[in-house]
C-alpha cells in the first residue's frame, strides 16, 4: 500500500521514513510529491497548524488519488507572542530559507536573557483517506532557543532548539533520539496507531 507524504522537503521524508521504522510500521510504500512531477506546491493560507495540514493533506489526495499524509509544524516563541508560528517556514520572506530564518530570530531576541526564551515546536498531523474520512494528529516539544547555532543535523531551527533534557539542540541529537521526543515524533506516535488499526488492518 502506498501512502503520499505531503512534501517535497526531502529531509522530512527522511525523517518520517525513520518514524515509521521506529513505529514497526510496515507494508507501507511512502512517496512524496516530487514522486509526481508537475504537482506543484500545496498553499498553506490557514490561520492554523491544523488548518494547514489539512490543506496539504487534502491536496496531496486531489493529486494523487492516493491515501495522503500532511503535516504543519513550526516554532512558537513566548517572547514574540507566539512568533513565528504558522509562518515559521517563510519568517524571513520568500524564498523560504532556513539561514535567514535563524538570523531573523536570533536579531529578534538579541539581549533577551535564557528564561525569556522559552519556546516550543508544535505539530498538526492530518491523515486524509481516499474515503473522505481525515483524521488530525498533535504534538509539542517543549524548550528554549539559544544563542548562536549549534549542531549539523535536521533542519529548520533545529540548531537554535535547545532540549532542557539533553542540554543539546535538537540539531546536536541523533536522529534516533529526535525520532523519539520531537513535536512531529510526538504527533506521529498517535498518527501511528490509527494507521495500524484503520488502513494496515483494514478495521
Amino acid at each position: 500500500m502506498e501512502i503520499v507524504i505531503a512534501s517535497h522537503n526531502r529531509g522530512k521524508i527522511r525523517e518520517y521514513q525513520e518514524l515509521f521504522q521506529a513505529a514497526g510500521i510496515s507494508g507501507l510504500e511512502l512517496l512524496c510529491l516530487a514522486d509526481f512531477p508537475g504537482v506543484g506546491e500545496p498553499k498553506e493560507s490557514g490561520a492554523t497548524f491544523k488548518a494547514n495540514a489539512q490543506l496539504k493533506a487534502d491536496f496531496a489526495l486531489r493529486a494523487t488519488g492516493k491515501l495522503s499524509l500532511a503535516d504543519d509544524s513550526g516554532l512558537e516563541v513566548d517572547y514574540l507572542g507566539g512568533a513565528p508560528g504558522v509562518h515559521s517556514a517563510r519568517f524571513a520572506g520568500e524564498p523560504k530559507d532556513d539561514a535567514r530564518n535563524n538570523q531573523k530570530l536570533l536579531a529578534l531576541l538579541r539581549g533577551v536573557p535564557k528564561p525569556r526564551r522559552r519556546a516550543r515546536f508544535r505539530c498538526v498531523i492530518c491523515i486524509a483517506l481516499p474515503s473522505g474520512e481525515k483524521r488530525w494528529f498533535e504534538g509539542c516539544c517543549e524548550g528554549y532557543i539559544g544563542f548562536s547555532p549549534r549542531g549539523h543535523h535536521g533542519f529548520g531551527y533545529d540548531p537554535l532548539f535547545v532540549v532542557p533534557r539533553y542540554r543539546a539542540t535538537m540539531a546536536e541529537l541523533p536522529p534516533m533520539v529526535k525520532n523519539r521526543i520531537s513535536h512531529r515524533a510526538r504527533a506521529f506516535q498517535s498518527a501511528a496507531g490509527y494507521l495500524r488499526k484503520k488502513v494496515i488492518s483494514g478495521t
